[in-house]
């Protein structure tokens, strides 16, 4: 008993050891020359122009949330699909149930005026 607590002790010493090994080597091989070239504020290869702290709409990103959400769950539908023909009664219930909820997402974002690119 108290050698699998070993294993397992000794998995943990050497998986936190490992990255800060690596992270250590690195920092003392890595060549160091900076330059202002270097230094400078890299923003897509292009030089920013005015203020670099704007603020985004809010939009923007509440687009992108139900972006992902209903990304996310049509993976959810993928298993269902592909076990369509193996599946009872209960099965099929529950995944219009979930496509019923998704619906329900989708028209509220829409009524909310959410999916309007602006």
């Amino acid at each position: 008993m108290l050698s699998d607590w070993l294993y397992i002790g000794v998995f943990l010493l050497v998986s936190m050891f490992l990255p800060a090994a690596a992270i250590t080597i690195a920092g003392i091989l890595s060549p160091r020359k900076p330059n202002a070239m270097k230094d400078s504020i890299y923003e897509c290869g292009v030089e920013t122009v005015g203020e670099t702290w704007i603020q985004f709409k809010a939009q923007y990103y509440i687009f992108a949330l139900v972006f992902l959400v209903f990304d996310v769950e049509t993976i959810f539908l993928y298993p269902w699909a592909m076990a369509y023909n193996q599946m009872l009664l209960f099965g099929v219930v529950e995944a219009i149930l979930f496509i019923l909820i998704l619906l329900g997402g989708l028209l509220y974002c829409w009524k909310k005026g959410i999916l309007q690119w602006t």
